[in-house]
């Protein structure tokens, strides 16, 4: 698909905000709320993960996750001051890549850092302020993104969902910390899955198979240890309580100010309709 340079046509009161969006709503979420602020956007779309519809009508580039190099070149062009890395991403293979020379020298760098995403993450982060750019936190400029302590529904854990939720902060912060993955799923004790590579959509349609009598499972996010929380926090939306409720599962925990809830009303409305419990829970650091 070919770029375009077209203006927002809004008068600038704050750095023009670079959006380098993957999946989802997010990336259109965010553009609508900054331009609401009068401030210019300029959106890096990527081939494959982007949806076209998210710059529908906004000055863009679309890209591959290579072309670091072009990407970076061109934020200069548009006078960007400040970027942000919203929605989801499936992370490229070397040879997808197809690396430019920015890109190369980039991976040289940071060797076997770039192994686990938040290591990856973070030096993406690194090298896009060493380029003169501020990075910043979806809840920076979403303020009410942020999940909050307490249930989101009407519906709350029971004493027995209670332990299985401590079980899987447990494990998931034990993943987090050789940053694998941010979750896993719980019932009666037994870990059912935890996430990898493959994110949560997918590590739910794992459980269905594997539920057992009695009551269902529950779904814990939390964010890594040392995570930056600017990038790549949990997040989880109505499409997760419904595929959550699909497999079995009785309810989902997520770590209060440590991840993203994505159109509250709809998911305490979700998760009412399929009676579900969502939580907001407080995470030992």
């Amino acid at each position: 698909m070919a770029d375009t340079a077209q203006s927002s046509g809004s008068p600038a009161t704050g750095p023009k905000l670079a959006i380098l969006a993957g999946g989802g709503t997010l990336p259109a979420r965010i553009a609508e709320a900054v331009r609401g602020q009068g401030r210019d956007v300029f959106v890096v779309a990527f081939d494959g993960h982007t949806d076209p519809q998210t710059v529908a009508g906004l000055p863009h580039l679309w890209s591959r996750f290579g072309a670091a190099g072009t990407i970076l070149r061109r934020l200069h062009e548009e006078g960007v001051g400040e970027v942000v890395l919203a929605g989801p991403v499936r992370r490229p293979s070397f040879t997808e890549l197809m690396p430019d020379w920015r890109t190369a020298r980039f991976l040289a760098r940071v060797g076997t850092r770039a192994l686990g995403d938040d290591g990856l993450l973070r030096a993406v982060v690194r090298e896009v302020e060493e380029d003169g750019f501020r990075v910043v936190g979806l809840h920076e400029l979403l303020k009410d993104l942020l999940t909050v302590a307490g249930p989101v529904g009407r519906l709350m854990p029971d004493a027995d969902a209670e332990r299985d939720i401590a079980r899987g902060v447990e494990v998931a912060r034990a993943l987090g910390a050789l940053d694998v993955g941010q979750g896993a799923v719980v019932q009666q004790g037994i870990v059912l899955a935890v996430e990898a590579i493959e994110g949560t959509d997918a590590m739910l349609g794992r459980c269905a198979g594997l539920i057992r009598p009695g009551p269902g499972g529950v779904l814990v996010k939390v964010k890594k240890p040392k995570q930056d929380r600017r990038i790549d926090l949990p997040t989880m939306g109505v499409t997760t309580v419904e595929r959550a409720a699909a497999c079995g599962l009785r309810g989902i925990a997520v770590e209060a100010g440590g991840s993203l809830l994505v159109d509250r009303a709809a998911v305490a409305e979700a998760a009412d309709r399929l009676g579900l419990f969502v939580v907001g829970i407080e995470s030992p650091q």
